[in-house]
């Protein structure tokens, strides 16, 4: 069904001429991307305090956290 759809949509959109529709579909389509990205202050306030870590040296690499999740894991 949602395939058929945006086949659908996709042959419209191509033979379109009215610039007034294609426009329009781009104002929705911007809109509905702007919807996704948007994030609350909590979330921008984590990744700045994540960057800030990152920048000061603050991290553990991925192969340092798996080797002592393993050894974690062994001592249960």
């Amino acid at each position: 069904m949602t395939s058929q759809i945006k086949k659908n949509l996709i042959l419209r959109i191509k033979d379109s001429k009215d610039l007034n529709f294609l426009n329009a579909l781009q104002t929705i389509f911007d809109s509905s991307e702007q919807a996704l990205f948007q994030l609350s202050s909590e979330q921008q306030s984590v990744i700045e305090k994540g960057k800030s870590d990152i920048k000061n040296g603050q991290f553990f690499k991925n192969e340092e956290v798996i080797s002592e999740m393993k050894q974690w894991l062994k001592k249960k």
